[in-house]
């Protein structure tokens, strides 16, 4: 095994794999050091390269949030990455039937994952509590990610997965509704709502709120935990996006496929997605 990481070359790696839907093989197992610091190291500088490019982060995405899939994937806690302008899509209020098409010929053994979307009206406080966390977010939304992995059969470390953009493809995020909106018992909702998750109208798997973390306001608070210790990461900022991680297992889907996804017990509107090539 090689022992000296090179980060520039590393994330030049990663870009390239990355902007051409190619795989290789998991970094973690050319080189034995290579940690989740140096992961994160890897992937901030992927990110300088694509704002230089013109891509404009408009959030985070977290993964990793429902401990069952540690055991599966071998990671140990969650991660985070930039989302993008290009990468997000924003159903529009009117837009019938939460109803989207979905190209995925560009992505890499792609799955799907069901999730949580809040927008911040303004900075949560470092040390925020929940409901502080809460009462810095303006609005909530149902979401649904695509995942992918640049390394075959989805085989990989977490630090694997942080320098890989943490696996993200593109997120749909569906109507989104004000936080005053969703009734006077969001934190409670938040934790104990359901999400069924259906393929071609049979069911696949059904979650809940608590499975990212506890909530996912918790896995908020998780994230800022986390940016605050990383020099280069900065503290979310009003205006931000994130996406708080999968509710259920994440599950591999192909062109011709049309998935669906039923929320019970807040209100929150389900989406529905085709996919293509």
């Amino acid at each position: 095994m090689e022992s000296k990481i090179n980060h520039h070359q590393l994330a030049l790696e990663m870009k390239s794999i990355q902007d051409r839907c190619g795989q290789i093989v998991p970094i973690t197992s050319r080189l034995k050091d290579f940690c989740n610091a140096d992961a994160y190291a890897v992937a901030h500088m992927v990110h300088d390269m694509r704002l230089r490019e013109g891509a404009v982060p408009i959030g985070r995405k977290i993964g990793f949030t429902n401990p069952e899939m540690w055991s599966i994937y071998g990671v140990r806690e969650p991660i985070w990455a930039y989302v993008y302008d290009h990468t997000v899509k924003q159903l529009e209020k009117a837009q019938a039937d939460h109803h989207v098409q979905c190209h995925i010929g560009q992505f890499a053994e792609p799955k799907i994952e069901p999730e949580i979307v809040v927008h911040f009206g303004s900075p949560p406080l470092p040390s925020a509590d929940l409901s502080e966390v809460l009462a810095s977010i303006d609005w909530i939304a149902h979401g649904i990610e695509v995942v992918q992995s640049h390394f075959p059969g989805w085989k990989f470390q977490a630090a694997d997965t942080i320098a890989d953009w943490g696996l993200h493809a593109t997120l749909i995020v569906g109507e989104p509704l004000d936080v005053a909106q969703l009734g006077t018992g969001v934190i409670f909702d938040l934790e104990n709502f359901t999400v069924t998750l259906s393929c071609d109208d049979e069911v696949r798997e059904q979650g809940k709120g608590s499975n990212a973390l506890g909530s996912p306001l918790k896995a908020v608070e998780h994230l800022m935990e986390v940016l605050a210790k990383q020099p280069h990461a900065s503290p979310l900022q009003s205006g931000e996006i994130v996406t708080t991680g999968t509710l259920t297992a994440a599950l591999p889907i192909r062109a011709g496929q049309t998935w669906r996804t039923k929320i019970d017990g807040i209100a929150l509107s389900g989406i529905t997605i085709s996919f293509e090539e």
